[in-house]
């Protein structure tokens, strides 16, 4: 354990770079191996339109990083947070800073983004992707990018994260941003197992549904738990039936350029458009 921390404490950048590159590789294979949707689209170039973002992601993620190690410092050194109520052993502090990272830098961002109207418009362009595959993980408006990382580092200050614990969860976090938006068919019997505490490939693309409610479901982004904890999980009996988007940006014109993209959060707020009873009960 020790040399985990170690390790992590000292991650080299090189590492969290193959961890982003190698998982769009690997996934990329296996969507060509065993695909959910067989879309007719040009891949590549929906990669490289994904990847823009993937850029503005990492360079915002460096302007503020200096903010997030200073935050991890000052409640490390102080022992602020609640990792320091109890004198836990390292491989607990671990297991409990991971959960409540999730909690509070995942979990209740994303929640808060579907519900206020200033922060849904940026969220939509991760909505807005129609052909949802290893890439779309990557799609984060720059606006969302920055109050993302905001409630991360509100999240190291109220736990007290050190900088390991937000390494390891990083680390994860981008590997389940890979795995759960691939284009792959996992079992579905596995899947909904798995999904008992983690979010699975299966789970994940019910989010990705073009409308309510079932946009407003499966929030979470490393454990399902905070999902039946809160009452925000929701299945489909054939994942096939879903149709990925958001039913108030699905003109390929819009959604396929990154002009349009970029300009959506600043155009005047659209309602959601809403889903017929019939279509909702078929799903």
């Amino acid at each position: 354990m020790e040399l985990i921390v170690d390790f992590f404490d000292n991650i080299p950048t090189e590492f969290r770079a193959g961890i982003l590159v190698g998982g769009i590789l690997v996934f990329w294979i296996f969507e060509g191996l065993i695909p959910l949707f067989r879309f007719k689209y040009k891949k590549v170039g929906h990669a490289g339109l994904n990847l823009f973002f993937t850029l503005t992601t990492a360079v915002i993620g460096f302007g503020l990083a200096r903010v997030l190690l200073a935050a991890s410092d000052l409640v490390s050194k102080n022992e602020f947070g609640l990792l320091y109520i109890f004198d836990l052993p390292i491989w607990a502090q671990m297991i409990l800073g991971i959960l409540l990272m999730d909690l509070v830098g995942a979990y209740f961002i994303h929640w808060t983004e579907h519900r206020v109207k200033w922060m849904w418009k940026f969220h939509v362009v991760h909505h807005s992707d129609t052909t949802v595959d290893v890439t779309t993980g990557l799609r984060h408006h720059p606006g969302e990018t920055v109050f993302r990382i905001s409630f991360t580092i509100l999240a190291v200050i109220i736990i007290g994260a050190p900088m390991w614990i937000i390494m390891v969860y990083q680390s994860l976090s981008v590997l389940f941003a890979h795995l759960t938006h691939a284009n792959i068919n996992m079992p579905k019997q596995m899947d909904r197992a798995l999904s008992w505490v983690f979010i699975t490939p299966l789970m994940h693309k019910v989010h990705h549904h073009y409308t309510q409610p079932l946009t407003d479901t499966n929030y979470g982004n490393i454990f399902s738990i905070w999902d039946r904890l809160f009452g925000t999980f929701a299945q489909v009996e054939n994942s096939r039936e879903l149709v990925y988007g958001i039913d108030t940006h699905m003109d390929p014109s819009e959604n396929n350029n990154i002009g349009s993209l970029l300009k959506i959060p600043f155009e005047p707020y659209r309602p959601p458009v809403g889903l017929k009873a019939e279509e909702n009960d078929e799903l």
